[in-house]
């Protein structure tokens, strides 16, 4: 069935988002054009407006609309620790826990041989310039427990390591009001390795 060239180049377009496939996409855009044209045009407006105002932040490089974010301008942030995650969407999830009060540095990737993705691409020269420029005293590495993740933790470890600068690990085990019976054998096998003393 022939269709309009608009629709399969916005069915295209959509398939870019992680986990859209085709079928996904083809009813995002019947749906966007045959039932809210308005959200349409305001999801338009919005992705126009995100590529030309938000940027990456001069200090932390989390997304923000000026050169410094919020989060590194506040002067009630210890900027004696610094957080390492992934994504900004790492960042918003150790936020939202309102347990950590210090700086970060978000990677924007994490490394990746495979994919082609080295220590440049994830910007660990601007991480070492931050974590060396005397203010802080303590990396913590918040990456994810994937391989890619750990690969990732043990670089920035060993690079900040042989230049003085103390570092840790986010812990890792049985989650909070976790049952014990229910965990894989794995977390349960780094609970028992990582226990501290009560």
């Amino acid at each position: 069935m022939p269709t309009a060239e608009g629709l399969e180049r916005l069915v295209e377009a959509l398939r870019i988002l992680p986990g859209v496939g085709p079928k996904s996409a083809q009813r995002m855009a019947y749906q966007l054009l045959q039932r809210d044209r308005a959200g349409a045009d305001e999801l338009a407006m919005s992705l126009q407006h995100a590529l030309a105002a938000v940027r990456h932040c001069g200090k932390c490089n989390n997304f923000t609309e000026a050169g410094i974010c919020s989060l590194c301008a506040s002067p009630r942030r210890d900027a004696t620790q610094l957080c390492v995650v992934e994504t900004p969407a790492d960042l918003a999830m150790v936020e939202q826990t309102s347990s950590f009060s210090g700086m970060y540095f978000v990677l924007m990737g994490r490394l990746s041989p495979l994919d082609g993705v080295g220590p440049r691409d994830i910007g660990l020269d601007r991480l070492l310039a931050r974590a060396t420029e005397g203010e802080v005293q303590e990396v913590i590495l918040a990456t994810n427990f994937t391989n890619e993740g750990e690969a990732t933790a043990h670089y920035i470890a060993e690079m900040l390591r042989t230049r003085g600068v103390r570092v840790s690990r986010i812990a890792r085990g049985v989650p909070l009001g976790g049952e014990l019976e229910y965990v894989d054998a794995g977390t349960l096998s780094q609970a028992l390795i990582e226990r501290r003393s009560l």
